[in-house]
């Protein structure tokens, strides 16, 4: 639960926490889209369970992760998120005509950007913390506060 990093952590926190927070209200706003339609599309069984779930953890955890509430909990699902992201849907782009541009990695590589950005963004998190501008270092600053007045009274 360490929230003692430096505070130049916020602008991970901010970029990926939004990009996933954005991700899933357009699951919600461009359903056919982006939501089940898509899931749909690229053969994800019930597409419409999985799509809004997959909306609801992304906003969520996305939310948790900008305000730096819980931060190491909530990039936990987001690396689920963005790995099955990656295995469904970034991979198969390696497939002969699996990329309307650019075909094999390249094509991939290029469709991939923002995946593989989020996903190391959300190891950084997990493994720095949330940085000492978070709502985690404000928390834990007021639990030892509580605790040294309770042991010093």
């Amino acid at each position: 639960m360490r929230a003692d990093g430096p505070a130049a952590v916020i602008c991970i926190r901010v970029a990926v926490g939004l990009v996933f927070l954005s991700e899933g209200i357009q699951k919600f706003l461009y359903p056919d889209k982006l939501g089940p339609g898509r899931f749909d599309r690229i053969g994800i069984p019930a597409p419409t369970f999985f799509a809004n779930l997959d909306g609801v953890v992304e906003i969520a955890c996305g939310a948790m992760i900008v305000i730096g509430l819980l931060t190491r909990l909530a990039a936990v699902p987001l690396l689920i998120d963005i790995s099955l992201a990656i295995v469904l849907t970034k991979l198969r782009e390696l497939q002969p005509g699996g990329f309307q541009g650019v075909e094999g990695f390249w094509g991939m590589a290029h469709d991939a950007r923002t995946d593989f950005a989020m996903l190391l963004g959300l190891i950084f998190l997990l493994w720095a913390g949330p940085g000492r501008w978070s709502l985690d270092a404000w928390l834990t600053h007021r639990v030892e506060v509580v605790r040294s007045s309770a042991m010093n009274p």
